[in-house]
């Protein structure tokens, strides 16, 4: 894929679909829409067919509405997948505060001006990792806007100071540690390629022109807000006091060849949801909607509309 200015973010859909094994006959419709929150800023999302969604996915730290974009084929419903602030095509924060309590204010501010054309009516909500905490404490704090809590690969105990994974299994996390500008999208797709070695080199590429822009200059960077940010690694652990508020059911889903969520972390989750349903991916790291999206939609789809 070459990396050039000319994109169109909506006309690699049938990529998505082909590599899923799908059909992808007319493309479903979707467009991007922007809402205005807090102090003007602006929140940018992907709303998939039509105004009424039944779902809301929030991404993970580095990534942006595109990742649930075979999920979102897969499960066939209408939805809306929100860069988060400091993401994609979001705007950015003053303070560059991209922690889960600011974020969730931000998109419940965006499902407020959805909620008001039919209020009383939650959507199910699937957060990964950043997105995840994000999702858990929208849940705790607004639950008249969530009917169903979907946490993929990630608990309040992810930043915990003792905890150490290696790059390795970081997987594409690792690439926040990285180089915020490249000389060429070929040498940022190496280092994306490398960093996930269970997605094949077309879906990489995709994935990085989804979030990445060109400089003036003939350079790339990223299109997140999260290099060399005043506040570092956030501590989450706070939210297990809003894990254990949250009045919805929850699915917790685990890669099965992820480090960022531990046995004990599950146990302790379950320990504040007793009703928690707890679901492991087999040949998925922590980015289980990139490795596994057919079987995250499943488990989504059986676990919220069955």
């Amino acid at each position: 894929m070459a990396g050039g200015a000319d994109y169109d973010e909506f006309g690699l859909l049938a990529d998505n679909a082909a590599e899923a094994g799908l059909s992808f006959g007319a493309p479903p419709p979707v467009v991007r829409r922007t809402f205005t929150v807090e102090s003007g800023r602006e929140v940018s999302a992907i709303v998939w067919r039509g105004t009424l969604p039944e779902l809301m996915l929030l991404h993970g730290g580095g990534q942006n509405a595109h990742t649930w974009d075979t999920v979102a084929l897969v499960l066939g419903r209408p939805l809306i997948a929100v860069d988060l602030p400091g993401h994609g095509h979001s705007g950015r924060r003053p303070d560059r505060n991209y922690g889960p309590w600011r974020n969730a204010e931000a998109v419940a501010a965006v499902l407020d001006q959805l909620h008001g054309r039919w209020p009383g009516r939650g959507l199910v909500v699937v957060g990964m990792s950043l997105g995840g905490v994000t999702a858990i404490r929208l849940a705790a704090t607004r639950p008249d806007l969530v009917r169903r809590l979907v946490v993929v690969d990630v608990t309040p105990q992810v930043h915990e100071p003792a905890r150490q994974l290696s790059a390795a299994d970081r997987g594409a996390v690792a690439l926040l540690s990285g180089p915020a500008v490249y000389d060429s999208f070929e040498a940022m797709a190496d280092a994306a390629a490398a960093a996930s070695p269970r997605r094949p080199r077309s879906a990489v590429e995709r994935g990085v022109r989804h979030n990445s822009v060109q400089l003036p200059d003939g350079r790339w960077t990223w299109r997140h807000d999260l290099f060399d940010r005043p506040q570092g690694v956030i501590d989450f652990t706070p939210l297990w006091d809003d894990a254990a508020a949250i009045g919805v059911p929850v699915m917790l889903v685990r890669g099965a060849d992820s480090g960022f969520v531990r046995d004990a972390d599950a146990d302790r989750f379950r320990q504040a949801q007793p009703g928690l349903r707890v679901e492991v991916v087999p040949e998925a790291g922590h980015a289980v909607q990139s490795d596994q999206p057919l079987a995250l939609a499943r488990l989504i789809e059986d676990f919220a509309f069955a």
